[in-house]
């Protein structure tokens, strides 16, 4: 390798756009971070303004390399850009490139009726079958079926073919090229119910059936590869190529060296999105997962099952700020080791239903199994234990479609610094689990995607000797225990409550 050079990678997220230069090492040397707005309006509709976005990407960039170049180094050596964004959120705008309409964003909830007239019209099948997904408001495509169908100026623009359609990857990158670039990676594309995981290409017959026939939709690429070249508004000293595209999630697994199949990793935050590597065939899921792209290079493409559980640290929120058990999240760990096991108490943590792989979103949390000896340690050791018990359910599910069995767990996110959850994680799968110890994995996957198409990194090889300070728990003496509290769990689950 050549003197030093670096990587600018983009995290474009929710709530805020965080920027970070890489070393060839992989290791951050510079971040800079800008809170982004999201208006929450009325009908549970989600939004953001596409040029305060690109605005705001802009100023987490400059915070950024001014605190490369003070502390010495030398934005001129920055050899490549690598962007991972919010996935499913998206921005439409017309020819001269202005925007038609505020993003949408992935949490938006204005397409239920789009998606119950879709699978009145039986249109479930197909969808699964092409694209790996199910129809959900979730997912872009619904989102633009209900502007079409309520924004006349978004119609017409359809119907005189000069609407473009781009996730957030898509809008920064034709902005930061002035309009030059026009594209898309895999994994950004098949979160959008338009693109077919078997032909890698957008699905025309899927399109027309959404009746969305004019629509232009970005060219497609693997993750890792030459996106255009940009200067960020003048904030580089010159023109650097944007070498990756990702969605965030994806782009944590690969941050996190799911390089392999059958390794997996787990974000364990509010809630928790756990991708599994499942090699080079897309496999459908029978068991309550999506199906998706991992990551990509030119030469290979992992595909993913994805399972996202709705409440995790949200559950550990619930019961500091409503129930008042602690005062610090902290506390949690040494609260739950208090008591030898949960003294068969079980906490359903369904406050919003209950996601992968059970999907009952109309489901109500519950705690059972209380009686005059059951403390306060009991009810907090049930409600961390409901985080790994939830994990082993998608896992367990996960390992059945892909016939394939679970190698390694990789976590990251705030829950992943709690040893109690991680250990009983490790405990309850018979697996080894790592934990990155680093915030910024999605960041980081970014990088390394970028760093490997402009030949900063080799191959994966040499990335999967980068990072090794994983902290790595192996499963623990007490497994007979373990399983006997799960099938306690897997019983408890089963009784649905009103």
């Amino acid at each position: 390798m050549s003197n030093k050079r670096y990587i600018l990678a983009i995290d474009q997220g929710t709530s805020s756009t965080k920027s970070l230069v890489f070393d060839e090492a992989g290791v951050a040397v510079a971040k800079g971070s800008e809170p982004l707005h999201t208006s929450y309006l009325d009908n549970g509709f989600v939004e953001q303004d596409p040029e305060g976005s690109y605005q705001n990407v802009l100023l987490s960039v400059e915070k950024c390399l001014t605190q490369f170049k003070d502390k010495g180094f030398d934005s001129g050596k920055i050899a490549a850009i690598g962007i991972s964004n919010q996935r499913e959120t998206f921005v439409i705008w017309d020819k001269d490139g202005k925007p038609l309409h505020p993003a949408v964003v992935w949490q938006c909830k204005r397409s239920v009726q789009v998606c119950d007239d879709l699978k009145q019209k039986g249109l479930s099948k197909t969808v699964s079958a092409k694209t790996g997904l199910v129809i959900d408001p979730y997912f872009s495509g619904t989102k633009l079926i209900w502007l079409y169908q309520n924004i006349q100026a978004i119609q017409t623009a359809v119907k005189k073919g000069e609407a473009f359609f781009g996730t957030i990857d898509t809008w920064l990158l034709y902005k930061f090229t002035n309009g030059k670039t026009y594209a898309t990676d895999y994994t950004n594309a098949s979160r959008t119910l338009f693109f077919n995981l078997h032909s890698l290409q957008w699905d025309k017959e899927l399109v027309a059936q959404f009746g969305l026939t004019g629509i232009n939709l970005p060219q497609v690429n693997p993750s890792s590869s030459l996106f255009g070249e940009t200067t960020l508004n003048k904030l580089l000293p010159r023109a650097v190529p944007v070498a990756a595209l990702i969605g965030d999630s994806h782009a944590a697994a690969f941050g996190e060296g799911c390089f392999d199949k059958g390794t997996a990793k787990a974000t364990l935050g509010t809630g928790c999105s756990i991708l599994m590597n499942i090699g080079s065939e897309p496999v459908m899921s029978d068991n309550g997962m999506v199906t998706t792209i991992c990551w990509s290079t030119e030469s290979r493409i992992d595909y993913a099952l994805e399972g996202v559980i709705v409440s995790c640290g949200a559950t550990i929120e619930w019961l500091k700020n409503e129930m008042n058990l602690f005062s610090d999240s902290k506390e949690t760990e040494r609260m739950a080791s208090a008591v030898a096991d949960n003294g068969g108490v079980y906490l359903i943590p369904a406050f919003s239903g209950l996601g992968s792989p059970h999907w009952q979103m109309d489901r109500r949390a519950s705690i059972s199994g209380v009686t005059f000896g059951t403390t306060k340690n009991h009810i907090v050791r049930a409600a961390l234990e409901s985080i790994p018990y939830q994990v082993a359910d998608v896992i367990g599910a996960m390992e059945k479609d892909a016939k394939l069995s679970l190698k390694e767990l990789m976590t990251d996110g705030g829950i992943s610094a709690n040893r109690f959850v991680v250990q009983y994680l490790a405990n309850l799968l018979n697996k080894t689990v790592t934990t990155v110890g680093m915030p910024d994995v999605s960041a980081l996957g970014a990088a390394l995607l970028a760093g490997l198409k402009v030949g900063v990194y080799e191959n994966i090889e040499q990335l999967k000797k980068l990072n090794n300070e994983k902290i790595r728990y192996q499963p623990g003496k007490d497994a007979d225990s373990v399983n006997r509290s799960y099938a306690g769990w897997q019983k408890t689950i089963k009784i649905k409550t009103a």
